[in-house]
């Protein structure tokens, strides 16, 4: 059952211009904004303009990376970049209520083998409803619909309490770096909406994700008397099991909020790297991969879990045991984060989903992956992921996102927007 909308509300959603949420969607992907590159920079001066033809107070800068790298809670990043931009944008006026965050990130991830694409991945193209293309819901979608709803509110005239500010950041695919920044920089509110593609639901939470690279040691030799050496791969392939088991066991009694996957908290080995020569027993085998944070859970507890189970492997193996294997943990660092459960974030969103949409109420979960949502958490700011989208179809060459799930994500930004800061 919907509630009657209030006549600001009627009008905000009279506002919503969904030509021109389509028209900014294919000029956003157009923009090549793989995290680390020159395109990333320049979405975030795309986008400023936008937001100023808004009338929004626009706070545009270069970060301090030296600074921020420093920073004992830097959450670590991946790609090589030589600047990153910062991007808040707020409402002016609003002193007498509360702020929400409404965020995104305008970084993508590469596009992979360009075979498997039907076509450029940065010329996007619609096909009836649907527009494909890297970055086409995770997230320049969910940038948009922050940026329909506001612009939106605007034409509609109405006054607002409280204040909105979108947070636009860089370098979330790599550790979150622009979030950290923008949050180091005094830009805060009294709750954040991060548009992720949620397919429908309500995310709550997330887990999270520590990149992890493991170094196993070989003797080499000429292959023809490869019996008097010791090949790397060899040496590895023990750890490789103990992995596999040591995930079986992580999964154990997940959260219920984590209950829709059949791995929870994957450990993913992604990378495998080790000899020079075929002729050669190659002397050193280098891991790369992924391990997944419980929700809750310390992050330091799950290195430290990682790390016991590749010195348990070594200390029981002829070769390791005498050559044991290296474990370091550079790249992204994703803690677990969650909204409290007393949050009214929660019940705010439904209800504008519910009056601005309509159907049945969304299914509340976490996500298996981690975002900027722990971040804000960390901050002491409540935080949800609600966005146009499946994340299924994220990183992979078939992305892409229906034209009417951004407006209708955008109607439901637009209640929840007037019902947070209140309108005078």
């Amino acid at each position: 059952m919907t509630t009657t909308l209030a006549a600001e509300e009627v009008a905000a959603l009279a506002a919503i211009d969904e030509a021109a949420i389509a028209r900014t969607l294919l000029q956003l992907l157009a923009l090549p904004s793989v995290t680390g590159s020159a395109a990333e920079s320049e979405t975030q001066h795309v986008l400023a303009r936008h937001l100023e033809q808004l009338g929004l107070d626009v706070d545009l800068w270069s970060m301090d990376l030296p600074a921020l790298r420093e920073d004992p809670l830097f959450p670590g990043a991946e790609a090589p970049r030589d600047d990153a931009w910062g991007l808040v944008a707020v409402t002016q006026g609003g002193d007498d209520g509360p702020t929400l965050i409404l965020q995104g990130h305008v970084d993508v991830v590469p596009p992979g083998d360009l075979a498997q694409w039907n076509g450029d991945p940065f010329v996007p193209r619609m096909t009836g409803n649907v527009v494909h293309g890297r970055g086409a819901c995770d997230m320049k979608a969910g940038v948009v619909a922050n940026l329909a709803a506001l612009a939106a509110i605007r034409a509609c005239g109405v006054r607002l309490r409280g204040r909105v500010a979108a947070h636009f950041v860089v370098s979330e695919e790599d550790g979150g770096l622009g979030a950290f920044g923008t949050l180091r920089r005094g830009h805060t509110g009294d709750a954040c909406l991060i548009t992720e593609p949620t397919g429908g639901t309500l995310v709550t939470a997330n887990a999270g994700a520590l990149t992890f690279r493991i170094e196993v040691p070989g003797k080499a030799t000429h292959a023809s008397t490869r019996y008097t050496g010791v090949s790397a791969i060899d040496a590895y392939l023990p750890i490789h099991h103990a992995l596999a088991r040591l995930e079986a066991r992580r999964n154990t009694s997940p959260d219920p909020l984590m209950a829709d996957y059949a791995i929870p908290y994957p450990l993913s080995v992604g990378a495998l790297r080790s000899g020079d020569w075929a002729s050669s027993v190659p002397d050193l085998l280098v891991a790369e991969g992924r391990l997944g944070v419980r929700l809750d859970e310390d992050p330091a507890e799950a290195r430290a879990e990682l790390e016991t189970c590749v010195a348990e492997v070594c200390s029981g193996d002829p070769w390791l045991s005498s050559h044991p294997a290296t474990v370091t943990w550079p790249g992204g660092q994703f803690a677990s984060g969650r909204l409290p459960d007393d949050s009214p974030l929660r019940g705010l969103v439904h209800d504008a989903q519910a009056d601005a949409v309509g159907g049945p109420r969304m299914r509340e979960r976490g996500a298996p992956y981690g975002s900027d949502l722990r971040l804000y958490s960390a901050a002491g700011i409540p935080t949800l992921h609600f966005g146009p989208g499946d994340v299924r179809l994220a990183h992979g060459p078939r992305e892409q996102v229906c034209v009417s799930e951004v407006v209708a994500v955008t109607r439901t930004l637009v209640i929840a927007v007037l019902r947070a800061v209140g309108t005078k």
